[in-house]
């Protein structure tokens, strides 16, 4: 009978301990579009956690201004998912939130927006920390996309991808301030953290759109790899990665110089991309091979490459590198 209780006792601790080191190991969160599932993977051994079901179509992601959610988009799904950020374990859900592609906070956490890509319009909610006010919905031309603030929080920049333009919305408004054109399909857009140009990726060619968004006027187009398409500040406050999908690579681009000063070969069509905290690692979602690549950033190699489920599109982890 003591031996019972010993045992007993023992295989516990053990459990309790497991269960315990499983809370704590630093997630990966990967969104698998087509297969309507999250892939949670351990940031240090590169195995596979769990996958789980968790909506239709799941593109992007970002954390909660206080950082103890993490948004997952359900585009066909019309739904908002939360999940726990460092166990990847789902929280609640908003449902009734048409069409949610890309959405984003501004900087000053007034605003959340949310690309309707299928829809072609923006919608402005408010969020105080528990549910979604609709606020407005501003139409645009084709396909929005993307979006990017300026530091003051005055105005959100929409790619949009049908129609081949950049829309500037007032967000005290919701106004519409300018609309410009710009190259073909664009996709990702970035603010530099100087806050003086917008970086647009060309998903249609093979460069990056340099934009004065105070005169609306294209100032540069840096030449990238084929197919343009997102950025990921490294945290320097200095360099940014582009990724290109159908030439397979990601640059390095000086945001002070506007130069690409690097390139790291990715295979797979890499995409969306995320950065540790210490900026020695970057991890990118590759959407046609159903696998996510981890590159040793120093020496530009890919280290590793991670089975996920069809079309992984956003990822994160909590610890990670600063946005700009």
């Amino acid at each position: 009978m003591r031996s019972r209780i010993l045992l007993s006792s023992l295989a516990f601790a053990f459990l309790s301990g497991f269960s315990a080191h499983a809370a704590q190991a630093n997630v990966v969160v990967v969104l698998n579009s087509r297969d309507a599932t999250v892939s949670l993977l351990d940031q240090t051994t590169y195995k596979e956690i769990s996958t789980f079901p968790v909506g239709k179509e799941p593109h992007h992601l970002m954390a909660t201004p206080d950082n103890k959610s993490l948004i997952v988009a359900n585009a066909v799904g019309n739904e908002l998912v939360f999940l726990d950020p460092k166990t990847g374990q789902i929280q609640r859900r908003i449902k009734d939130i048409a069409d949610p592609y890309q959405i984003g906070f501004s900087p000053d956490q007034k605003w959340f927006i949310s690309n309707s890509l299928r829809l072609d319009r923006v919608d402005f909610y408010k969020f105080d920390g528990q549910d979604m006010k609709l606020v407005q919905r501003v139409p645009l031309a084709k396909l929005p996309s993307h979006m990017a603030f300026d530091a003051a929080s005055t105005t959100v920049f929409i790619t949009q991808q049908g129609s081949d333009q950049i829309t500037a919305i007032d967000l005290a408004t919701q106004k519409i301030k300018w609309t410009i054109p710009v190259g073909k399909l664009p996709a990702g857009i970035s603010m530099t953290p100087d806050d003086k140009y917008l970086l647009v990726g060309i998903m249609g060619s093979n460069y990056v759109e340099v934009i004065d968004w105070r005169t609306q006027k294209t100032v540069k187009k840096i030449k990238a790899g084929d197919g343009t398409h997102n950025f990921r500040a490294l945290g320097d406050k200095r360099h940014t990665f582009v990724s290109n999908r159908t030439s397979n690579e990601i640059n390095i681009l000086d945001q002070q110089t506007l130069e690409i000063v690097g390139s790291i070969p990715v295979p797979g069509g890499p995409d969306c991309m995320e950065v540790s905290e210490d900026g020695k690692t970057l991890w990118a979602t590759l959407r046609w091979i159903k696998k996510v690549a981890v590159i040793d950033i120093p020496s530009r190699k890919v280290i590793k490459m991670i089975p996920v489920g069809r079309s992984p599109h956003g990822v994160y982890f909590a610890n990670r590198a600063g946005n700009m």
